[in-house]
């Protein structure tokens, strides 16, 4: 993980993720879902979501990973009152992760910590 605070960002735990699918809110688009609720601590976590369904190849979902969390960091401060999920709701071609990535930034930039309203 390049920086050395990164873990510090990481949503860790089936608890974590089940309160998140549970109780977080949720925005969509064609390949990514956002599922936030506001941070137990500062700064918030996130964790991804990305099936063996939706991209067989560990490549793939490595390279997708790779492009959220590239997405997360330049979100950053604005996504850090928030626990944070990126998911791919289906597979796609890699020549369509761009698309991926451009819509994870566009909802995490719909986040912010003054609004985080439907």
């Amino acid at each position: 993980m390049g920086d050395g605070g990164a873990r510090r960002y990481r949503l860790t735990g089936n608890g974590a993720f089940e309160a998140m699918f549970r109780f977080g809110r949720r925005r969509e688009a064609d390949f990514v879902q956002l599922l936030w609720m506001p941070a137990r601590r500062v700064p918030g976590r996130a964790g991804f979501v990305i099936g063996r369904k939706a991209l067989p190849r560990a490549v793939d979902r490595n390279r997708v990973r790779r492009l959220f969390r590239e997405a997360l960091r330049m979100a950053r401060p604005a996504v850090e009152a928030f626990d944070v999920i990126l998911r791919l709701k289906r597979g796609c071609p890699p020549a369509r992760f761009r698309v991926v990535a451009a819509e994870a930034a566009q909802l995490l930039s719909s986040l912010d910590a003054g609004r985080a309203g439907p």
